[in-house]
């Protein structure tokens, strides 16, 4: 067959294979039925296309590159139609590859549609399927989040919108007022205008013809008769305008106005304001504009004052406002708006207007007034209640000095300062009285009173609590137990100079070992204790936990020695100590005395041991039936108890431990025994305190224990800061007698100066004399520390909060005062507790709150290190000392009860009104502490004077002797 030859069929399959060539096939596609193997194998279009690119080297369409469609084919085509002679196979060729064609391109669209519509479900239901993932969560999150701040933000808009329609509304109404002033001021004008052209009309004018009328003329024209009615009307509105001229003159007179009152001082503008001239022309003025009504005198005299108060504010604020708070200023802005509208309505009356202020003038002026007298009421209601407080605790102050004093001192300074409190207690009460009414006042004082008594210790009476029972009763003299009762008393006295007497005996170590076993202080420290406090009493803690200790290792000794099988050797011994101790408590030939010795002999309880009889129940049975014989009546309880428990029957582990409670106790006894030789035996020592003690003191110098050189440099020190302080108050150097200082003066300068300053107390700070009461001043110290640093944070969270510094905040500074007790940073939680403490009673913003505690923490690391440089702190106990000090430094009871009486006001002015008995407890510490030291070491303290005003003399006659020298020098080389 010739090769141009070409076949129907042939040509037909080799369309149909171009055809597909054509269309690139897709073998990633499954044409399954079943969804879920396509589900599985066929992946998304954007996978398909980055995964299953076509080939660059694809072939080109069959249309382009056929070999049918090239010259030759064409030619083959012309040459065979031309053998075969008919077209009618090429036709049927044509049709047949162009509807195979279409018919797999509808297929590959079919396939593709199908995996969309898989797509899309697929889609459809993982949207459609709930998902808790975190990004949801999240998502969830941030759009409440977003609807809250898109919340907040809408509720500030609106609060700025209805601020803003507000202040729109505000002055809408102000321009609406002020429109409708100036219209009335218009009408009043216009009126007036007219008035005076109606009177111009009504007057009869002269013809400008001639210059003066005929005769016959003025008789031609009779004036028209008036009324009795409208002359008496004429005559009441010239009387009244004239009344209300001469009440204007009267004001002007006075001259009363913002920039008088402020170049006055206070004391004579306020003479002035009191005087019944001006307060009867004030209460005229102020009835013309209608500010007062009608009513009773007390009533008018109240509105006048008020009325008169702004000028007063207006002009000396920092008198008259105890703080410059909100409501403070509101008060100034309320009374210069009444002051400028009431001058302004002052300045328009004039004849014209025959002195009756216009309505519009009237409205202003009575508005003001109406808001003044508001805010001057809030303002007086809070400061007299802060004034009331402080009043009623100067009463209290006042009524806690008399029962201090009253039975501690002889009968003569006990009716003087009865009274001195008497008569301060009465102006006290009048004013509470006025301020607060009587009931309410009444109630007030016995309240605080009442909690005042109910806080101070009760004193015990003297013998009836700390009595041992076998000296319970008081016979008569001659009788035995009188006699009894005078040999203890000696045995006291002895007791209490047993430890002076022994030191010449005994050597240091010896001594040293006594000051620790026993608990009863040393001779010169008994008496001083007592001459400062009548009621002191030995303390036993600070030697309580090495008894114990002893006691415990005693106890841990006797049960070795018991497992060691030497029982009989530690009962001999143990019953011995316990015998000696309770045989220490009673007089030698004493019933109890006698009983106790002949049952605890040695020898007997040594041959009981050997026979193997002794018996702890027994033993434990009769101590518990002669301790209650011996105990004071305050120890019942607790003696009781270990009675109780010494019956009881138990083991020997048990028993060992009874015994170690037994002494603990007999210990206590022996402490009371001791506070009641003390109790009898203290009236004789606190006679002969001054003495004793300057004898002892005078001893030691002479020794050479001690010298005098801390005492002249501490002396010198506050001579020299009293002398500087009169030199400021006399700077012309003309001394004036009465400022200056004198030893006593400058004597308690120097004590206020030791003991109101920063902790720690050196050693070279303290003079020889004031040794004994170091831990006393330590004390002082560490209490005005605290004091000042509590204060502090007060007064600034009052500021913050804008509270009047004056109120009391006794509940926080007691619990303050607890807190800090033990240290100031003593755990890194103090200062949050503290912040947590204050706002629990005071609400405060976030920032008030982060700026207290900022605050407190940098207070209390300043008084931790001792080191005060915040400002608030160094003004505050710059004025706590002072204020010591001007106590300390009263020399009579007039002077003491003075500077009590204005003591509570004082601390409230200074911004420490909630520590009122702590500072009163250390004025009354250093005022009996200046007067025992003084009676004790008066002639050293007067010598060191003496000594230091001769070298002052001698230092100015030297200084005058250089300065002529100088003077002769100079001349002579002129």
């Amino acid at each position: 067959m010739d090769g141009s030859y070409s076949d129907p069929e042939v040509e037909l399959v080799d369309a149909q294979l171009a055809a597909n060539e054509d269309i690139p096939e897709e073998s990633d596609i499954v044409l399954s039925d079943d969804p879920e193997s396509r589900q599985a194998l066929a992946p998304p279009p954007r996978i398909a296309a980055r995964f299953y690119r076509t080939p660059n080297n694809r072939r080109k369409s069959s249309a382009a590159s056929s070999r049918r469609n090239s010259l030759s084919s064409t030619h083959s085509h012309t040459s065979n139609r031309s053998y075969r002679g008919s077209c009618q196979n090429h036709h049927v060729a044509q049709h047949l590859r162009r509807a195979s064609i279409l018919e797999s391109r509808k297929a590959r669209l079919a396939d593709r549609a199908a995996h969309a519509e898989q797509v899309r479900l697929r889609a459809a239901l993982a949207k459609a399927t709930p998902r808790n993932s975190n990004s949801e969560e999240r998502a969830l999150a941030a759009k409440q989040a977003r609807e809250k701040h898109l919340a907040q933000v809408a509720a500030v808009c609106a609060e700025e919108v209805r601020r803003a329609k507000k202040v729109a509304e505000d002055m809408k109404e102000r321009k609406a007022a002020e429109e409708r002033r100036y219209r009335q001021e218009m009408e009043d004008k216009l009126a007036e205008a007219e008035k005076r052209r109606l009177e111009y009309k009504r007057t009869s004018r002269r013809p400008r013809t001639a210059s003066s009328p005929p005769a016959d003329a003025k008789k031609s024209a009779p004036r028209a008769a008036v009324s009795s009615e409208d002359a008496a009307r004429r005559i009441q509105t010239a009387w009244r305008a004239r009344s209300r001229k001469h009440i204007v003159d009267a004001w002007t007179e006075l001259g009363l106005s913002i920039d008088r009152v402020h170049d006055t001082s206070f004391e004579d503008i306020t003479a002035l304001l009191a005087e019944e001239k001006v307060l009867a022309t004030t209460e005229k003025i102020v009835a013309l504009f209608h500010l007062i009504s009608e009513g009773d005198a007390a009533s008018r005299s109240t509105a006048v004052r008020k009325f008169l108060s702004a000028y007063l504010i207006l002009g000396h604020p920092a008198h008259v406002l105890s703080r410059d708070g909100d409501q403070e200023q509101d008060l100034i802005q309320k009374a210069k708006d009444l002051i400028i509208s009431f001058e302004a309505a002052l300045g328009k009356l004039t004849t014209f207007n025959y002195y009756i202020p216009s309505p519009t003038r009237l409205e202003t002026v009575s508005l003001a007034h109406s808001a003044f007298v508001t805010a001057f009421n809030d303002w007086k209601a809070r400061d007299s209640s802060a004034l009331i407080e402080t009043m009623v605790a100067s009463f209290v102050s006042l009524d806690a000095i008399w029962q201090g004093v009253k039975d501690d001192t002889i009968d003569e300074v006990a009716v003087e300062y009865k009274n001195g409190i008497r008569d301060n207690q009465a102006i006290l009460l009048s004013k509470i009285k006025k301020l607060a009414g009587h009931e309410r006042a009444f109630t007030l004082i016995r309240k605080a009173i009442r909690e005042s008594r109910k806080s101070r210790p009760r004193k015990r009476p003297a013998g009836e609590v700390v009595r041992p029972r076998v000296a319970v009763d008081s016979p008569a003299s001659g009788s035995p137990m009188a006699d009894e009762q005078a040999a203890m008393q000696a045995e006291a006295a002895s007791q209490l100079g047993y430890v002076g007497t022994r030191t010449q005996t005994e050597g240091h170590q010896a001594q040293s070992l006594s000051k620790v076993f026993t608990v009863v202080p040393g001779n010169r420290v008994l008496v001083h204790e007592l001459s400062i406090d009548k009621e002191f009493r030995i303390d036993a803690s600070p030697t309580a936990k090495l008894r114990d200790a002893l006691n415990r290792e005693l106890c841990d000794a006797m049960r070795k020695g018991f497992e060691n099988g030497e029982s009989a050797l530690w009962t001999a011994a143990m019953a011995e100590n316990i015998r000696g101790k309770l045989l220490r408590l009673l007089k030698p030939g004493n019933s109890m005395h006698t009983l106790i010795s002949d049952t605890l002999d040695p020898e007997l309880i040594n041959q009981q041991n050997k026979q193997g009889m002794f018996s702890y129940q027994k033993f434990f049975h009769f101590i518990a039936n002669i301790l209650p014989k011996l105990c004071a009546p305050f120890r019942d309880a607790e003696v009781k108890a270990l009675a109780d428990e010494l019956q009881e029957e138990g083991p020997l582990p048990e028993m060992i431990e009874k015994l170690f409670k037994l002494l603990h106790v007999i210990d206590l006894l022996s402490l009371d025994y001791s506070n009641f030789l003390l109790m009898n035996a203290a009236p004789t020592l606190i006679k002969e305190a001054p003495g004793y003690e300057e004898r002892m003191f005078s001893q030691d110098l002479d020794e050479g224990r001690i010298t005098l050189d801390r005492t002249r440099r501490w002396w010198r020190s506050a001579a020299v800061n009293m002398h500087t302080e009169a030199d400021r108050r006399d700077p012309w150097n003309e001394p004036t007698p009465m400022n200056r200082p004198t030893p006593q003066k400058i004597y308690a300068r120097g004590l206020v100066d030791l003991a109101i300053a920063t902790p720690p107390l050196r050693d070279s700070e303290l003079p020889e004399t004031l040794e004994l009461d170091r831990a006393r001043i330590s004390r002082i110290r560490e209490e005005a520390l605290r004091i000042t640093t509590i204060g502090g944070i007060l007064l600034t969270a009052k500021n913050l909060l804008k509270r009047d510094v004056r109120s009391q905040w006794k509940n926080e500074a007691n619990r303050m005062w607890e807190t800090l007790k033990d240290g100031y940073l003593r755990d890194s939680a103090t200062p949050s507790k503290i912040s947590s403490l204050l706002e629990s009673s005071h609400a405060m913003p976030p920032t008030t709150r982060a700026q207290l505690a900022s605050t407190i923490t940098r207070l209390l690391t300043q008084a931790e290190a001792g080191k005060l440089s915040d400002p608030v702190m160094k003004v505050l106990f710059q004025r706590l000392k002072t204020h010591i000090l001007n106590r300390v430094s009263a020399s009579s009871s007039g002077e003491r009860i003075k500077a009590a009486s204005t003591a509570t006001e004082g601390l409230a002015t200074t911004g420490l009104p909630e520590f009122i008995s702590q500072v009163g407890d250390i004025c009354d510490q250093l005022t009996k502490l200046s007067e025992v030291d003084r009676r004790a070491h008066g002639k050293w303290y007067e010598e060191i004077a003496e000594e230091l005003e001769r070298l002052g003399a001698e230092g100015e006659e030297m200084t005058s002797a250089e300065s002529s020298a100088a003077g002769s020098a100079s001349t002579a080389s002129r």
